[in-house]
């Protein structure tokens, strides 16, 4: 057994995750680097830890003072305390951008680059922690078996990322299709349990870098629900960079956009863009551990609210 993991119980996972580095024979090659599966939680967790469910339908509902463990969280932050029951009958499909082959948009402090799937994944992770803590189900889509919630400034890129164990693809279209087909075949079960279900869509912009960005949102356009919950996040973080910041201002926006993760995701859905990743002052947005938890934080309240007015 090597990693932890049985040749048996992997291997067909394996040859998935690394088919295109493989010839007519799947034989390992010197010089090349290889996706490891995540682990298979298959044991039964300590007494008086619930074990998450972030990849399927079937966990009991979580009570206040619950401890529920989630691997992907790293191990700093896997156990997770049920505070509140405020999102109770809620569930959620977290997907951050990109991933995998695709690290996204690519920015630069220095001698540091900044990948916009690790950043969006961060935030993306610290925001299903906040979903979980107030009694919501949560589905992580996009999953890293390594690097959790990491509060580092510069975080490293990999490839390790998958689709719920899926290997993710390099073409665009087939990538989105994938995550897309997932939210839908779990929101056809999960739609008969709760009666509240959204996704978000994590990404940071690439713009010119005398170009400052707030944070602004997508809807799907002719989705009622869906710009509703988008206008929901831009009011909650303009009222919260006017405590915070009182002088700034904030000028990010909602919009309708037929973008293809909207467009073909069942449950009422929004794609929000974090700031502009070339930007040296949107970068502090990223960098600052505190800065990515504070945009998950937003976001959880912002979820918050839209599910008060539409209990």
């Amino acid at each position: 057994m090597r990693h932890n993991r049985s040749p048996k119980k992997y291997y067909d996972d394996f040859i998935r995750l690394n088919q295109s580095k493989f010839g007519k024979k799947p034989v390992l090659k010197m010089g090349f680097s290889y996706v490891i599966p995540p682990v298979k939680h298959a044991s039964a967790a300590p007494s008086g830890i619930a074990s998450a469910c972030s990849s399927a339908a079937g966990r009991a509902a979580s009570k206040v003072g619950d401890v529920v463990r989630e691997p992907l969280f790293g191990k700093r932050y896997a156990n997770v305390k049920v505070t509140s029951n405020r999102l109770a009958g809620a569930c959620f499909y977290v997907v951050s951008g990109h991933g995998g082959p695709d690290p996204g948009a690519i920015g630069r402090v220095g001698k540091h680059k900044l990948h916009e799937d690790e950043y969006a994944y961060d935030i993306a992770l610290r925001l299903a922690r906040n979903l979980m803590q107030e009694g919501a189900e949560v589905r992580i889509l996009i999953q890293d078996a390594k690097d959790g919630i990491r509060d580092d400034s510069y975080l490293s890129n990999s490839k390790r990322e998958t689709c719920m164990g899926g290997a993710i693809p390099l073409n665009q279209v087939a990538r989105l299709r994938q995550r897309c087909d997932k939210i839908n075949e779990l929101y056809r079960k999960d739609r008969k349990k709760y009666a509240y279900c959204r996704a978000i869509f994590i990404h940071v912009d690439s713009r010119s870098r005398g170009k400052q960005t707030d944070v602004f949102f997508y809807h799907a356009t002719k989705k009622a629900d869906s710009k509703h919950l988008a206008q929901q996040m831009k009011d909650t973080f303009e009222s919260k960079y006017g405590k915070h910041q009182p002088n700034r201002g904030f000028s990010g926006t909602v919009s309708g956009r037929n973008l293809y993760v909207l467009s073909h995701t069942l449950p009422t859905s929004v794609f929000v863009e974090l700031g502009n990743i070339q930007n040296s002052f949107d970068q502090r947005r990223l960098v600052i551990n505190s800065n990515r938890q504070a945009l998950s934080n937003w976001l959880t309240e912002s979820f918050l609210r839209d599910f008060r007015k539409k209990k």
